[in-house]
């Protein structure tokens, strides 16, 4: 085989339709659009229009709400703290606060507080301190002989 024998394979690629380009083309004159009427003009959008009748989206109820003001936390996997403590990120015999934990680079920002979930392995004695925290996190630390304090303010937020 050459350079000059590559191509692609039969069908691989498909040539543009230029429309518009003379009645030789089958796409001339009226390039496809019909005779008159709103969709033949240029800049015409009607995508969820029903010729008058309201449109299906319109009839069907509003469902669910949105909370504008709910707390947005941070969060951050047990396993990833080890990880961070193994790596010599974290000092496990320290307290671990929120502002450590981002100065570390574990986590990016606090938000409304962390939370700290329980997904991984926890071996190190950690001494944790956060906003908020699941159950089975907080039974995983306190396993491996560390405290998991969660403050007071995400106990209210949550209420």
């Amino acid at each position: 085989m050459k350079l000059h024998e590559l191509r692609d394979n039969d069908g691989a690629t498909k040539k543009r339709t230029r429309v518009g380009r003379g009645p030789g083309s089958g796409k001339g004159k009226m390039g496809g659009r019909g005779i008159k009427g709103q969709k033949s003009r240029s800049g015409v959008a009607i995508k969820g229009y029903e010729g008058g009748q309201m449109p299906l989206y319109q009839r069907l109820p509003k469902r669910g709400f949105n909370k504008p003001n709910r707390a947005k936390f941070a969060v951050v996997n047990l396993g990833l703290i080890e990880k961070f403590v193994e790596a010599g990120k974290l000092d496990a015999k320290k307290e671990i606060t929120e502002d450590v934990l981002v100065e570390s680079g574990l986590v990016r920002r606090k938000l409304d507080g962390v939370r700290v979930l329980a997904k991984g392995e926890v071996k190190s004695k950690l001494n944790l301190n956060v906003t908020g925290a699941s159950k089975s996190a907080i039974e995983a630390v306190e396993k491996a002989g560390g405290t998991l304090t969660v403050a007071a303010k995400a106990e209210a937020a949550a209420e």
